[in-house]
């Protein structure tokens, strides 16, 4: 790294190269933001959302970013967090979904469970 301003910073160019490189996770409808890249660390962190929750491929584009940027000399990890599709209707925990349907009466079962309940008709 150089003392001109007029270079980009550490995350200005992860920003660049994500747009660039990446432009299958907008195409998918996902979203990509560097949530912080510390050229004094060598640490970058990435998060994926938007149409990347509980993508089936998007382990494929973490280990692609995270192969790319650690290639790169000032970059010694990477951390790429897709968030579990289940986050945002509030994970097994909470009863109703986003929509005020509760998930464990009337045969919509919990959280993975293939028995309908007692309920069912």
């Amino acid at each position: 790294m150089t003392d001109s301003d007029d270079d980009p910073s550490l995350r200005e160019r992860v920003e660049a190269w994500l747009a660039r490189e990446m432009p299958i996770i907008q195409m998918h409808g996902g979203t990509s933001a560097v949530r912080s890249a510390d050229p004094e660390t060598g640490e970058v962190v990435i998060e994926l959302g938007g149409g990347c929750k509980g993508c089936s491929v998007s382990d494929v584009t973490t280990g692609n970013i995270e192969a790319e940027l650690l290639s790169w000399p000032e970059v010694d990890e990477v951390t790429v967090r897709v968030p579990d599709a289940r986050d945002s209707l509030g994970g097994p925990d909470q009863p109703e979904s986003i929509m005020g349907v509760d998930r464990t009466e009337g045969g919509r079962g919990d959280w993975g469970s293939s028995n309908p309940g007692k309920d069912h008709l």
